[in-house]
């Protein structure tokens, strides 16, 4: 029987967040569904075609077999190996002593020392000193005479003469590949190279050699001897501006080009990549489709003040100006501009694909922070609560993951930025934000800052920074979610609220960083959504395909915007935008 089949899903997946179930879980068995027979579910879409029946009529189905198939995964052999392997061993990689490896990286500092060094202190004391002595030449003469070994005048002119060959020597580099905080110690003979060439910081070195463990004591329990050189790319040290081991953020804004091998911002680079992809893995293990919205457009969600105009320019001299102007016109056949958010067309792939999300920059003409990092997602058959449980979900499990797969970035930030990012980041596991409505939170506003200065806060108007500070470090203590804003605060497409005052609209405000998470539950009614467009000033023509979608199979949906940026800052404890941003455009 179906029912009985080892790791079959015994009742269908209902979506947390639309309380329907998703087809795709009944389909997926490999009875087609036979097994769900009898059960009682709910389930939403939209009619792709139809035909009329009796109801007398017996129903009759073939459903087809699925035949499992198996995919051996393709295995893409890597010559070079990264050294994260090689660290994250329970043993510190002792385990791999002996087997020949190719590494590569960038010196993070050296030293040189005399390969007589090593070997001299494999030898007794005594015979250690007698070895000092024989090196210089005078000592050498004396000791010769005394051997009877010819005339010491001769022998000690022949040794002050002739110049002894340069002593060969070994070079400690401590190696970073930026795949983690480890770096591995290669140890390479001056036969294979100079020591000018791979001393300085920066200098960039692949070679192949054989992993060992120290023969001195050492803190290190595995490190390299190499013995061949594959790859050297030298650094002018006079002009590399990252030779200090600590340099202040504001100095490494200056290289953004150069500043991701530093510790800390490679951590951050690191940490942001961990919320990227727990942000992907978590729209995914909700059944949410990843799909594509475009940069350039002509709706907008706020109307087309501080938003960036797209305009095409000939850069040939000989084409007249008034030729150029003619063709920026006619470039694009209306304006066009960078898109302030996805969520617009988002809810076209929403209402056709059920709950889908999308990964972009959005732009605003903003000096401040022209340029974001979005996730969005929206949600078909689903209400403003819903994107708010939605929310919550999400950024616990980002935390959690940051946690367990980022752990050694987070302790060193911890140490370098802010002490309290482990216990932040731990806090969000466990505990939801506060929920609030935005009439209730100017209440609160104004009874606490009318006792001190006698002044209060007008409904109506938005939140500042100071007041969402106030809430979340004096009040409430913990994040807060601020829900149902004022109508002119949010833009157009927000559902409108049954007072016509307020909107279905959310903020989740986080200590010390602001809004994180916004999110809204879509205006779904057509004549509605038409007078909203109106009272933003907006060209109704330029919206009639975001008209269509309630014209046609209108549903209820909600989704939510999550700003990468910021929360990568909430996640690394530092305090500038500018600090997380890889190449950041902001002018100020």
């Amino acid at each position: 029987m179906a029912s009985s089949e080892a790791g079959v899903r015994m009742t269908p997946s209902t979506n947390k967040y639309s309380n329907r179930v998703i087809l795709k879980t009944i389909f997926e068995r490999s009875d087609g569904g036979v097994g769900f027979a009898g059960q009682r579910v709910v389930i939403g879409g939209w009619v792709k075609s139809s035909r009329e029946m009796k109801e007398e009529a017996e129903l009759s189905q073939n459903v087809g077999t699925k035949d499992a198939r198996c995919m051996e995964a393709l295995r893409f052999p890597l010559l070079r190996v990264i050294l994260k392997t090689i660290f994250e061993r329970s043993d510190g990689g002792v385990g791999f002593a002996g087997q020949r490896v190719v590494i590569g990286g960038w010196v993070k500092s050296s030293r040189e020392m005399k390969e007589e060094a090593e070997l001299s202190q494999n030898v007794g004391t005594k015979d250690a000193r007698c070895m000092e002595a024989l090196r210089f030449p005078l000592l050498r003469s004396i000791w010769k005479a005394l051997r009877g070994e010819g005339d010491s005048r001769v022998h000690q002119k022949m040794d002050l003469d002739v110049p002894e060959p340069p002593k060969p020597s070994l070079t400690l580099l401590q190696l970073s590949d930026g795949s983690s905080l480890h770096r591995l110690v290669v140890l390479v003979s001056s036969e294979l190279a100079s020591p000018s060439q791979i001393l300085p910081t920066g200098t960039c070195i692949v070679v192949e050699g054989t992993l060992q463990q120290p023969a001195l004591q050492m803190k290190h329990v595995i490190e390299l001897k190499a013995d061949r050189i594959l790859h050297l790319g030298t650094v002018e040290p006079n002009s590399y501006p990252l030779t200090k081991k600590q340099l202040r953020l504001e100095f490494l804004r200056n290289y953004p080009h150069l500043r991701a091998r530093t510790s800390t911002v490679a951590s951050v680079m690191r940490i942001h990549s961990a919320i990227t992809r727990a942000l992907h893995a978590f729209f995914q293990d909700n059944e949410f489709l990843f799909v594509q919205v475009p940069t350039i457009t002509t709706t907008l969600t706020r109307g087309s003040s501080n938003k960036f105009l797209v305009n095409p320019i000939l850069e040939n001299q000989e084409v007249s100006n008034e030729a150029k102007a003619e063709f920026s016109k006619n470039f694009f056949p209306q304006q066009m501009y960078l898109t302030d958010s996805g969520r617009l067309h988002l809810e076209a792939q929403a209402c056709a694909l059920g709950n889908v999300y999308t990964y972009g920059p959005r732009f605003q003409a903003k000096k401040s922070l022209p340029e974001m990092l979005i996730f969005e997602a929206e949600m078909a058959f689903s209400k403003l609560e819903d994107a708010m449980n939605c929310a919550d979900d999400l950024l616990k499990f980002i935390c959690k993951w940051v946690l367990e797969n980022s752990t050694e970035d987070v302790k060193f930030l911890s140490k370098r930025a802010d002490k309290s990012i482990e216990d932040r980041l731990q806090l969000m596991t466990s505990c939801s934000p506060e929920k609030v409505s935005y009439t209730e939170a100017v209440k609160v506003l104004n009874q606490a800052t009318e006792k001190k200065t006698g002044n209060s806060m007008e409904w109506g108007v938005p939140l500042t920074d100071e007041h969402a500070s106030y809430l979340v470090d004096k009040i409430y203590k913990k994040p807060v979610i601020i829900y149902d804003h004022p109508k002119n605060l949010k833009p157009f497409n927000v559902r409108l609220n049954d007072d016509e005052k307020t909107v279905a609209a959310f903020d989740i405000i986080f200590p010390k960083f602001g809004t994180l998470v916004s999110g809204s539950q879509s205006e779904e009614r057509l004549n509605t959504l038409s007078s909203r467009i109106e009272e933003f000033g907006l060209s109704k023509q330029h919206y009639e395909w975001y008209l269509d979608l309630r014209r046609h199979g209108t549903v209820q949906h909600s989704g939510l915007s999550l700003m990468v940026d910021s929360l990568v800052l909430f996640a690394t404890g530092l305090y500038d935008i500018k600090d997380v941003v890889p190449f950041c455009t902001t002018p100020i």
